[in-house]
């Protein structure tokens, strides 16, 4: 590949490259003297669960793996006790160690669905912090002023409504900056709500005597299933890469037909041009959009599964949603005989997780007796033995009770 073509690699899905001049004369160099790039980008162990939203990021750090540089997962178990200010109205609660070792864990045990292991750096930033005396902390402290960590919009608003800032959240951006003196580091990659912090980095390494301070590239923040709101645990947009083959699929099925094209960009490796080829065969009929958008999450099933778990999802969601069949493998369980009501079932059963939210699925017309819609929250089931019920509640969750 050429240079160009390995910008062109580098900079599909990104937003920002700061300065935009070095990327090329860092690669350039690279190439010359054979010398990989050290590409790092910092994950705080908060959640221990990554979904497609994170994997943006991860994919970027890919493609720098697959041009031969080296990249460095950075789990921040020291500043992940203090907590990323970024967006918030207040401070985060502290995380114990024991719960940043494990959610660093369960990182390290995923990020392999998509990276390189025996190219990847992984390192904890505990490995310098944990020997910081006070002088050190006070020098790191020097290098930047408090009317600098100030303009930040997140302090601005707290300081401007007398919302409490703590002093280690304004050590967050210093000691995130450090770690990029720590480990040498050429480029650093991360969303477009760290771009403050990245650039914080840079005057971080200057300051420290780093002749030739990092690139920075951000990406960007991925929207969810609802094509709004950013992908996100808590709001339930978000598709996970450890869900079964059959679950991710039937959720990325579940996304507009112009949200597709965002996907097919970030979460794919997919060329701009070849994109843009499949854009012009739908406008031209040559291609149906449900058929791009079931091509588009085999891609992606496969990536954190395997290629015949992608087109065994597949077959099972046509199964379901084209030829109306109940899924071949529908979980079973047994009950005694005895009238139940329904709302109940589906609440002890983990199909809704309340008597109200039942009743709210049922009124949405999502609730399906032995293929049936169910229209009244009083129906019961199981008055008499060898009775089955199939319950179908939305498009994916099945449940098939034989009462004895």
């Amino acid at each position: 590949m050429t240079i160009n073509q390995h910008i062109s690699l580098l900079r599909k899905g990104t937003v920002d490259c700061i300065p935009e001049e070095e990327l090329r004369r860092k690669l350039e160099r690279s190439q010359k003297t054979g010398k990989p790039l050290r590409v790092k980008a910092g994950f705080d162990p908060t959640a221990p669960d990554i979904h497609l939203g994170h994997t943006v990021l991860i994919r970027k750090m890919r493609h720098f793996q697959q041009l031969g540089h080296t990249v460095i997962f950075l789990i921040g178990d020291f500043t992940g006790m203090i907590g990323d200010p970024s967006g918030r109205s207040a401070t985060r609660p502290a995380l114990t160690q024991e719960q940043i070792d494990e959610n660093a864990e369960t990182y390290k045990q995923q990020i392999f669905k998509l990276l390189d292991r025996n190219r990847t750096e992984i390192r904890f930033n505990n490995e310098w912090f944990s020997t910081f005396g006070a002088d050190d902390f006070v020098r790191l402290a020097g290098k930047a002023t408090v009317a600098q960590l100030l303009e930040r919009e997140d302090f601005k608003k707290r300081f401007q409504s007398n919302a409490p800032i703590s002093i280690h959240e304004l050590m967050y951006a210093l000691a995130q900056g450090y770690d990029s003196v720590a480990l040498e580091a050429d480029v650093e990659l991360g969303g477009t709500d760290q771009k403050l912090n990245l650039l914080m980095a840079r005057q971080i390494q200057q300051a420290y005597g780093v002749k030739e301070p990092q690139l920075i590239m951000t990406t960007p923040l991925l929207e969810g299933l609802d094509g709004v709101q950013k992908m996100s645990k808590s709001l339930d947009n978000y598709v996970g890469i450890t869900e079964s083959p059959r679950e991710m699929f039937g959720k990325l099925m579940s996304i507009s037909d112009e949200l597709m094209w965002r996907y097919y960009e970030l979460l794919t490796d997919m060329s701009l041009s070849e994109i843009a080829a499949l854009t012009e065969a739908v406008t031209n009929g040559e291609k149906h959009p449900r058929d791009l958008k079931a091509e588009l999450a085999r891609k992606i099933v496969a990536d954190f599964h395997s290629a015949p778990q992608a087109v065994e999802a597949s077959n099972e969601f046509d199964r379901m949603f084209r030829e109306h069949q109940a899924p071949s493998d529908i979980p079973t369980i047994e009950k005694p005989t005895g009238a139940i009501r329904l709302m109940k079932l589906l609440v002890a059963e983990g199909l809704a997780t309340s008597v109200s939210e039942a009743q709210r699925l049922v009124a949405q017309g999502g609730v399906r007796l032995n293929g049936e819609r169910v229209n009244d929250v009083k129906v019961e089931v199981g008055a008499s033995a060898g009775e089955e019920a199939l319950i179908q509640v939305g498009g994916r969750k099945f449940l098939r009770v034989i009462f004895k």
